[in-house]
């Protein structure tokens, strides 16, 4: 939040004195600086800024310092938690703070900034996901006083001049910000006498009030004051304003008082991909004009909030594989998949419009078929191209969205007509034009070269893209709806990012996860991991500009895989599955670390250790087949792997074409037994540096481990724990505090972080200190001795659900495992009754609650969750309503629900049910304040004990017992 600006006065020899004071608790050896733009606060130098010094003040601990300046003086600055030696250990987030001198101030005066330490969470109001769409009034507030302007003068020696500020971005409209304290110049804690403020602009209050030295010190308070007489103070205790009591008092004192303390604002939101929703108007997947009737929907059943999955481009292979929405061919261009030809042009043929009709009657399937889909879009939108493209590109809409795209614009549409031209989009095999240069890239898109059409056609595409999601992000703003994206945590291996910026790129690793609880083997996705030396060069411009470009479309995104931007899972490029892999950054074990614990035999341990009894175990009978095939014998029954079958990729391709085929009984497990074999290992050697190893995962599972002598099994069980545990906090703590922070200041969109796996204990403080709202998912809890998670203890910076798209459904999940299901039943529900087998309405209804009443800021349920609430729409198997099977590299992402939004629209039954429960859970839902306050007194009132009563397939489920305290959650 930026500091108070005062107006400043003529410039002069003449010296005052500005004294910071912050609040602030500090650990020992650490230390507050100040450090700003001007030489006296080291213009911007850390090791020349201002060391404050501490003092107690009851249980608080006041950090002061006090530097001379000028007459008029102006700065920016900052503060910093620094070591004994002024290395920075924390910085506060938020814009730099300024500071003007106020005009007439006399030489020798003292001018003190009261300031409170910016956490990133401060600064969430005014994100444009709240200040845009949420806060958004109807009437814009007209600014009455820019900050900068003091009203008041200070003419009498005892007096003190204040000037209060506040931020205040959730306030209705005829409703004004007053100050009420102790002192008869701020009422007396009477509202209609304390002391109003004014408005600056960007949500800032301000006013300043000359005060008797003998008022101090003055307890006070903000509070809102509006039509009708509604009076709402602020809450948290009395804030307070004291005077130091040595010689040199100040006559100034400059409050940045921070954000106005309201009860934690809290909403609701629905999850689904634009691919699976359906309308009476799209061609076999959902388009972007349809969230305009699903933000209808969805504002009328009490979301605020509409969250997709990611709607870039992926036509990498030119098949159903580009389902998959988070492998990107371009991280700028959008997914023609999405586009409605209907919307193209108004004068479409009529010819046309039959073959648009036909293709809408054939491609209404139950799922979606992404190849067909694809092509008939582009087909139709082809014939349409010819027909107007000189119309459109020579509009002027266009020449604007050419002009301010045109840095990605033209190698995608360049990219796009090589992968099509050379009918492969690995680059590498495209001759001369392998490598990306920007004078090839100029002749390529050349008016006069011959396929100059063809380029003009993917921007056509592109362009009508940005027209109708843009149309769709407007309506959501205006229906106070957030429209939430997702930035994937990487790009596919071929794509136009990894074509052009080749040097940001590990070409020869590909990422992943551990094992979790999506998959005991790890995940590999295959995407090549970042060169984040080479991205910290211009500090991260090409991830500042994929935010910016999102932030045209949403006004909330969720990071993909957070845990990479702290560290990443990498993968050599030869690996399939995403065991053996290690971390990025990480601290390797070293020879001589090794060799000091006495660790010496580095061959026997990071090579597969094979024996001939594990070949026997395996493959029973056929064993010799396979030895003679794949393996050779180096000594007396023990084994390697040939050299061209020892990587997964190798044993893979030998399988498939293998000469005797027909002898492998069961190719898909002899693939899993050697794959097994061949990540049979308890180091990995590090590729780059043959002297640095890392400890494989779950080595404790490995026979080479179980087949170590004791000594050994207990030096590397330690190293192992050390270094997944405890030896790269720092460094993923310093990693994560370089990278995040460029993202998340590239561009004023809320953020929220998907922190789910195997989460280093440097994760959640780095995201708090950074206002990073974290995910909660009941059934994969972060604390390892729940089986469920419990959302009434979520913290506030969270978003909670029951389920999301990388795993089951929660009616899939209910109906999946009967003794999972009981242990839910008994423990959670609170219930010795055997569970209903079928997730019947009244279970969806009492998890829902459960979520919706947790202390969490957001509730975000996917769709397929929601409609379990009406018996109707759970007639098609649980099972074909899961969107993603991680456990599978080649799913096929085509999930449409089977309803289309126009019936969800009709349906006021469901949308009854889903907005009773949002808002009898005190979550804040689209409305004015008389909803809100209806909302609120539905909320206090639910407190009845909750009654179970079952049947044999019938549970009926009232209010849960873990319900959370209404009274620290009302919205107000």
């Amino acid at each position: 939040m930026v500091e108070l600006g005062l107006l400043s006065g003529t410039k002069s020899t003449k010296s005052v004195h500005v004294s910071f004071r912050i609040p602030y608790s500090t650990h020992w050896g650490q230390s507050l600086l100040v450090c700003g733009s001007e030489p006296v606060l080291g213009s911007w130098n850390l090791k020349k800024g201002l060391l404050l010094s501490p003092v107690h003040h009851g249980d608080e601990l006041i950090w002061f310092g006090t530097v001379p300046v000028p007459k008029g003086f102006k700065c920016e600055y900052s503060y910093y938690v620094v070591d004994d030696n002024r290395n920075v250990l924390r910085w506060e987030m938020g814009e730099k703070r300024k500071v003007l001198l106020p005009e007439g101030i006399q030489d020798g005066e003292v001018v003190e900034l009261h300031d409170l330490w910016q956490v990133g969470s401060d600064a969430l109001p005014l994100k444009s996901a709240f200040k845009d769409v949420i806060f958004r009034r109807k009437l814009s507030l007209d600014i009455e006083t820019p900050l900068g302007v003091i009203r008041s003068t200070l003419d009498q020696e005892d007096s003190v001049l204040v000037h209060f500020k506040i931020s205040c971005p959730n306030i209705e409209e005829e409703t004004s910000i007053y100050i009420i304290g102790n002192t008869l110049k701020l009422g007396q804690w009477n509202v209609q006498n304390g002391l109003k403020l004014s408005y600056s602009g960007e949500s800032i209050w301000h006013a300043d009030c000359v005060l008797p030295k003998g008022d101090f010190p003055i307890k006070y308070k903000y509070c809102k004051y509006g039509k009708g007489g509604i009076f709402s103070p602020e809450t948290g205790p009395n804030r307070d304003i004291v005077l130091d009591s040595s010689n040199t008092q100040p006559r100034y004192i400059c409050l940045s008082d921070g954000m106005l303390r309201e009860m934690p604002w809290r909403g609701a939101g629905v999850a689904i991909p634009m691919f699976s929703v359906r309308s009476e108007a799209d061609l076999g997947v959902g388009e972007f004009l349809d969230l305009k009737l699903f933000v209808d929907w969805a504002g009328e059943s009490g979301f605020h909030l509409v969250q997709l999955l990611p709607i870039n481009d992926t036509s990498v292979h030119g098949m159903w594989w580009d389902s998959y929405p988070y492998s990107s061919l371009s991280v700028f261009a959008l997914h023609p998949l999405y586009l409605r030809v209907q919307a193209l042009s108004e004068n479409i043929s009529e010819d046309i419009k039959l073959e648009i009709q036909k293709a809408k009657e054939q491609l209404d399937g139950k799922d979606v078929d992404y190849e067909a889909t694809l092509s008939t879009k582009l087909s139709i939108a082809k014939k349409i191209f010819a027909q107007e493209k000189d119309l459109i590109l020579n509009s002027s809409s266009f020449q604007n969205f050419f002009s301010e795209n045109q840095d990605w614009l033209k190698p995608y549409a360049a990219f796009c007509f090589l992968r099509d031209f050379f009918e492969t989009s690995d680059h590498s095999q495209w001759g001369r034009f392998s490598h990306f240069s920007k004078e090839k890239l100029e002749k390529l898109v050349s008016k006069d070269s011959l396929h100059y059409s063809i380029i003009c056609f993917h921007y056509y595409i592109q362009f009508h893209l940005h027209v109708q999601l843009s149309e769709a992000a407007d309506y959501a703003r205006k229906k106070g709806v957030i429209l939430k994206g997702d930035l994937p945590i990487g790009v596919d291996r071929n794509s136009v990012d990894t074509w052009v910026y080749p040097n940001l790129f590990r070409m020869n690793t590909a990422t992943g996860a551990p094992p979790d609880y999506f998959d005991k083997n790890g995940q590999n996705w295959g995407f090549p991991t970042y060169n984040w030396e080479e991205m910290s060069k211009d500090n991260y411009a090409w991830w500042r500009a994929r935010l910016t470009q999102m932030a045209k479309y949403f006004t909330a995104y969720r990071i993909d895989h957070i845990l990479g931007f702290f560290r990443i899972w990498e993968l050599p490029e030869h690996a399939m599955t995403g065991l053996v892999g290690k971390f990025r950054p990480s601290i390797p074990l070293s020879q001589e670390e090794l060799e000091k614990e006495g660790i010496w035999d580095f061959d026997r341990l990071s090579c597969p250790y094979i024996l001939q009894e594990f070949l026997q175990d395996k493959f029973g009978a056929s064993w010799t087949f396979i030895a003679s095939n794949f393996l050779n014998e180096y000594q007396k029954n023990r084994y390697e792997f040939k050299e061209d079958c020892n990587t997964e990729k190798k044993i893979a391709s030998k399988l498939k074409s293998f000469p005797e085929r027909s002898l492998l009984q069961d190719e898909d497990k002899i693939r899993r037994e050697l794959f097994d074999l061949v990540q049979n290992i308890v180091l990995i050697r590090d590729p780059e540096n043959p002297r640095n190893f890392y400890p494989r995962f779950n080595l404790e599972d490995t026979s080479s481990f179980k087949d170590l002598d004791d000594h050994s099994k207990n030096v590397l069980k330690r190293l192992y724990y050390d270094y997944y545990f405890h030896r790269q906090e720092n460094l993923w703590r310093q990693n994560a505090l370089k990278t995040l922070p460029a993202l998340l200041n590239s561009s004023d969109m809320l953020a929220c972080g998907e922190d789910l796996g195997l989460i280093p204990s440097c994760v959640h403080p780095v995201m708090q200190e950074l206002g990073l709202i974290g995910l909660r998912i009941q059934r994969m809890p972060s604390e390892p001795d729940l089986e469920f998670g419990i959302p009434s203890q979520y913290s506030y910076m969270t978003v909670c659900a029951p389920s999301c798209h990388d795993c089951s459904t929660l009616r899939a999940w209910w109906e999946e495992d009967e003794g999972r299901r009981q242990r839910y039943f008994k423990n959670v529900v609170g219930s010795d009754m055997s569970p209903p087998g079928r997730c019947v309405p009244d279970i969806a209804h009492f998890i829902i609650r459960e979520h919706v009443e947790a202390p969490s800021m957001w509730a975000i349920f996917p769709l397929q969750d929601l409609l379990v609430l009406k018996e109707e729409y759970t007639t098609r198997p649980a099972t074909e309503e899961t969107i993603n099977d991680p456990t599978n590299p080649k799913h096929y992402w085509r999930y449409r629900v089977h309803v289309t939004v126009e019936a969800l629209i009709k349906d006021k039954e469901l949308i009854s049910t889903i907005k009773d429960l949002v808002s009898g859970s005190g979550r804040s839902h689209p409305g004015g304040q008389a909803e809100r306050q209806a909302s609120h007194k539905s909320a206090v009132a639910t407190t009845e004990k909750q009654q179970i009563a079952s049947s044999k397939d019938k549970v009926h489920l009232a209010t849960p017992l873990n319900a959370v305290a209404q009274e620290t959650l009302t919205v107000r």
